[in-house]
């Protein structure tokens, strides 16, 4: 059955990865065995070759394949983007860390992710070399990496939370003119058009809801660098606060609500989905290259939900919450194709999915 699968798949990947056709299996082999096996332990991925070949001997083979390949990060990012539909739309964008240890090793990494009303999928990512929060410099970095592939004007709105604040960082994305809605920490203090540099805590006290406008109190004042703050009581003792540097901040809260997202995205990488824990790879070049091949196969299991699901919903629970996340759907319905239908399989990865139901204008 996997016969059948593997002459097309290997044909649709030839075009995007400059390699041999022995890399080009082991690649194609790990994108299903990633579906199937749910797992990236390279021992269960090796029982995913054709073939009769001992088990050790196709175990080899995926060692030597971390050890001399490199995936280019920018053309999995673009494949990513042309294959949900996603090239031609403005992009909601979220950005957050995920990290993991391995005995006493830890594994930090930094992700932009693309965001839609259904989809979730990793674009680019930088794997940070010590624990804790990545530093300006690096997330500059990553954002350079998005704008020299896809330009500003392709940015939605950025979403973070309150570990992606600073000035440096804050300046880098208003001089870019890129839109971001990112939460702040009540005990920040802010510098107000009126002059006042009240914190967060002291506004909520007098207005625990409402809209002001100013900088971070160490930020320059300069028009381009003016924020808007927008506040929202979520609970009893928490408060939901927001900076944006456009001009709509009631929509910037809305769809700050969809940051949530990425953190769905990093439990599909995890225990919900590919369980990208279990590997043992701590070279920082190897586990890009791992990286790599989990976002593939993400992106082919939300495929594989949208020619299942077509126009459908998914169904919501009494709390209101849909009971599974686009995603599972998709991966159940991969692994099942794998091994009993290749040919739907292959179709899900290759063949065009359709429009989405609902109407946008700009965005997707």
């Amino acid at each position: 059955m996997f016969d059948l699968l593997l002459a097309p798949l290997l044909a649709s990947l030839r075009p995007h990865f400059a390699l041999i056709k022995s890399r080009l299996v082991t690649l194609a082999v790990m994108m299903v065995g990633l579906a199937n096996c749910r797992t990236v332990n390279l021992s269960h991925l090796a029982s995913q070759f054709p073939g009769t070949a001992q088990h050790a001997s196709s175990y080899r083979r995926l060692p030597r394949f971390f050890q001399h390949i490199r995936l280019d990060g920018a053309t999995v990012a673009r494949l990513v983007v042309r294959m949900l539909r996603q090239d031609r739309c403005r992009k909601l964008l979220a950005l957050d860390r995920t990290n993991w240890k391995l005995g006493d090793r830890d594994v930090n990494v930094l992700v932009l992710a693309l965001v839609t009303q259904r989809f979730r999928v990793p674009l680019l990512w930088t794997l940070l070399p010590h624990a804790g929060a990545s530093s300006t410099e690096q997330r500059i970095r990553l954002m350079q990496r998005y704008l020299a592939l896809f330009g500003v004007s392709s940015i939605e709105m950025l979403l973070a939370d309150h570990e992606f604040i600073g000035t440096e960082w804050m300046n880098f994305l208003c001089k870019n003119k890129i839109p971001f809605a990112i939460r702040l920490r009540e005990d920040l203090r802010v510098r107000l058009e009126d002059g006042r540099t009240p914190s967060f805590r002291l506004l909520r006290r007098s207005r625990p809801r409402g809209i002001w406008t100013g900088w971070l109190e160490a930020m320059e004042a300069t028009p381009e660098n003016r924020l808007t703050f927008v506040m929202k009581r979520l609970g009893k003792d928490e408060t939901l606060i927001v900076a944006t540097n456009t001009g709509t901040p009631g929509r910037a809260l809305r769809l700050y609500r969809q940051r949530w997202a990425i953190e769905c995205l990093f439990a599909d990488a995890k225990s919900r989905g590919l369980n990208i824990e279990d590997t043992h790879i701590t070279n920082p070049g190897k586990l890009d290259t791992l990286l790599a091949i989990v976002t593939l196969a993400i992106t082919w299991a939300c495929r594989a939900a949208t020619r299942i699901m077509g126009r459908r919903k998914l169904r919501r629970k009494a709390h209101g919450r849909q009971e599974k996340s686009w995603f599972r759907p998709g991966l159940d319905s991969l692994r099942r194709w794998v091994i009993h239908d290749p040919g739907v399989a292959l179709a899900a990865w290759s063949d065009a999915i359709p429009k989405r139901p609902f109407k946008q204008t700009k965005t997707c």
